[in-house]
């Protein structure tokens, strides 16, 4: 990557047992999995999750928290989700997904229409939870979805 301009580079999320939650959401999610060999075998302090190639999620353990005082009182975010995640999908992904969730079992939102974001208005999103509770919002941009969803006004 040689582009300099201003992206998200990683999100941290407290987790309980990295090595699950990196199952989660390779399986679940569709992610790859990064350094989980590693973490399980004690070389490095948490594995994580690639997003895209420009973005990951770490995975860190609930029991880094008093190494990551890095500005005071950061140790005290562990067990404090952010309040969401959004991630944004091609249709195909978005429906994929919402499928995987489902066949795991993991419980998922209403779908929702023209929520803005970083692109302007979402034409759908749902959300969910990951096993340590963390929330992430899918949804997906475009006028591909928008024969089936309809305009906010038409509904």
């Amino acid at each position: 990557m040689t582009d300099n301009t201003t992206r998200l580079d990683h999100v941290v999320l407290w987790v309980s047992d990295p090595a699950a939650a990196a199952g989660f959401y390779e399986k679940v999610l569709g992610l790859e999995p990064l350094r989980v060999a590693e973490y399980t075998e004690g070389k490095v302090s948490f594995p994580s999750v690639r997003l895209n190639e420009e973005t990951i999620f770490d995975l860190a353990p609930l029991t880094l928290a008093e190494r990551m005082n890095v500005v005071p009182d950061a140790d005290k975010s562990a067990g404090h989700p952010v309040n969401h995640v959004c991630l944004a999908l091609p249709e195909a992904d978005f429906e994929a997904l919402r499928t995987r969730l489902e066949e795991h079992g993991t419980p998922v939102s209403d779908i929702g229409y023209d929520a803005f974001g970083a692109r302007g208005k979402a034409r759908r999103s749902f959300y969910f939870r990951d096993p340590d509770g963390n929330i992430f919002e899918a949804r997906h941009y475009g006028e591909e979805g928008a024969d089936k969803a309809g305009t906010a006004e038409e509904r």
